[in-house]
């Protein structure tokens, strides 16, 4: 009998890429990677070994631009992986990063789409729909928050690209490992809730200026 219940999606990896392959955020579990290889009397680190993993993986998806409602998959060392973002020659707007899951063996390639997706929808109404470079690492506190709503030990919690970004803006904060504030000049406000801008807030923190603002005339009204 197999130790997982039936219907709980999981994950083997989580990764948010730079359009040049490079990490800003991610999650491996489970025993995926988690042990360094030997090879011709040298050990490597796991990190070594998962970065090696991830330039295999960037040969793969470079070039590549996946609709957010059109995951695209490929083949990495026998593991499955599909993926959303990302740009390439024809690309016109949106941003270069891409959300990545890793899927188990036997894994369904349909499901795991529908994760990515998921997942990918969250980080686009997080970031105002700008899900460039800057703007995610400008964020990263909110993306590390999106991975643990979306998956718990590779264990899928939620998919709703609308839901994981409410529960994310709405997880208690304790104003602790804020990023530096970065000076917008005028930035655009798409995607900031209506009466918010950017000026010199992160997007992340006027987000939650927004859920505050919000919960304090809900209970202004329901003390009337």
């Amino acid at each position: 009998m197999s130790a997982q219940p039936p219907l709980l999606p999981k994950v083997d990896a989580i990764l948010v890429l730079d359009g040049d392959g490079n990490r800003l955020a991610g999650k491996y579990y489970g025993e995926f990677l988690k042990k360094g290889e030997a090879e011709d009397g040298k050990v490597s680190s796991v990190e070594e070994v998962r970065s090696s993993f991830e330039r295999q993986l960037q040969s793969k998806i470079q070039g590549i631009a996946a609709r957010a409602d059109a995951a695209e998959v490929v083949t990495v060392m026998g593991r499955t992986a599909v993926f959303c973002g990302g740009t390439n020659a024809n690309s016109t707007g949106g941003g270069d990063v891409r959300v990545v899951h890793i899927g188990p063996p036997g894994e369904s390639e349909l499901v795991l789409a529908h994760l990515a997706e998921g997942m990918y929808d969250a980080l686009s109404h997080l970031m105002g729909g700008a899900t460039d470079r800057t703007m995610v690492l400008d964020n990263l506190e909110l993306v590390f928050l999106l991975i643990d709503e979306h998956s718990d030990g590779g264990i899928i919690l939620e998919t709703d690209g609308h839901k994981l970004a409410s529960a994310v803006l709405l997880r208690d904060d304790d104003g602790t490992g804020e990023p530096e504030t970065v000076h917008a000049g005028g930035a655009s406000t798409q995607g900031l809730p209506a009466g918010v801008t950017g000026g010199d807030l992160t997007l992340g923190q006027a987000f939650r200026q927004a859920r505050d603002q919000f919960l304090t005339n809900l209970s202004s009204r329901d003390g009337m």
